[in-house]
């Protein structure tokens, strides 16, 4: 799978067209509180509560019937006609994107190694200094910058969890000032931006300008509701075990998006592929 495309379970340390009227009804005036940097009202496009979703972030591939929502890796293109969402890797590299950072930007331990992702090789990001939060907000916000202009809807910045991997050299407070930083500028772009997991900061959403969610294994781990609670149903729930699956639809499959998806995210014409939906 290309290190673009890759795909992240849920850490567990502390993981067809929209139609008009839907798309319509979820446009709503977000409100960013975002301390000092005061960013204006701005209005972006939800997803449509209980829409079809399916999960495509290991490669593009056409949608089954029935799908209405879309998320996708900021390298592909998103889907004609849906309601797409842009998956970015915001507070970790890519294996094979290390060079492209500065060397002072990688989280460093106390012997200067560098703090690793060791389940995807990923080095965390350095987000522990207000400026730092800003030089790294600048690289990813020219992801964000693709995203809209190749037609994206919304964006999905991974790894807002990483504080929890970083042997505390990082605090859940960082995480929140830096997804500030993308929530204000993805809005300035038109776009929404989904909180990824991390159902310990669901409290601080408001304040990080956060729009929705995207959420591996809620039903697997007894998360749905809090983050349904949070969002206002405007979540898109991913299952990787029949177990969980069944939990989310039982509980939730008539007012959240939940599909199972193969914990690879294969596309649909590998021997490996795994779709369902409640």
């Amino acid at each position: 799978m290309p290190a673009s495309h890759a795909h992240r379970l849920r850490r567990r340390w502390a993981a067809a067209s929209v139609a008009a009227a839907a798309v319509a009804a979820a446009v709503v005036a977000v409100s960013l509180s975002n301390g000092a940097n005061g960013a204006d009202a701005s209005e972006v496009a939800l997803p449509p509560v209980h829409g079809g979703f399916d999960y495509q972030i290991g490669g593009g591939y056409t949608p089954p019937k029935g799908v209405d929502i879309v998320s996708r890796d900021r390298a592909d293109s998103p889907a004609d006609g849906l309601y797409n969402i842009c998956y970015v890797n915001a507070f970790q590299v890519q294996p094979g994107e290390r060079k492209q950072w500065p060397d002072d930007l990688l989280l460093r331990d106390k012997n200067g190694d560098l703090v690793i992702d060791e389940d995807w090789n990923e080095p965390l990001l350095d987000i522990s200094t207000a400026k730092k939060r800003e030089r790294v907000a600048d690289k990813v916000n020219t992801w964000i910058d693709g995203c809209a202009d190749k037609g994206f809807d919304a964006i999905e910045p991974d790894n807002y969890d990483s504080y929890e991997r970083s042997q505390d050299l990082l605090t859940p407070s960082d995480a929140k000032a830096f997804i500030a930083l993308l929530s204000e500028h993805a809005h300035a772009q038109g776009l929404a931006i989904g909180q990824k997991n991390t159902a310990e900061l669901l409290s601080g959403r408001k304040a990080a300008g956060l729009d929705f969610a995207v959420v591996e294994e809620c039903g697997q781990y007894d998360e749905c509701d809090a983050f349904a609670k949070a969002y206002d149903d405007h979540v898109v729930v991913v299952e990787y075990g029949e177990e969980g699956f069944a939990k989310a639809c039982e509980g939730w499959g008539d007012r959240l998006s939940v599909v199972l998806r193969d914990v690879d995210v294969s596309t649909d014409d590998s021997e490996d592929y795994v779709r369902e939906t409640c």
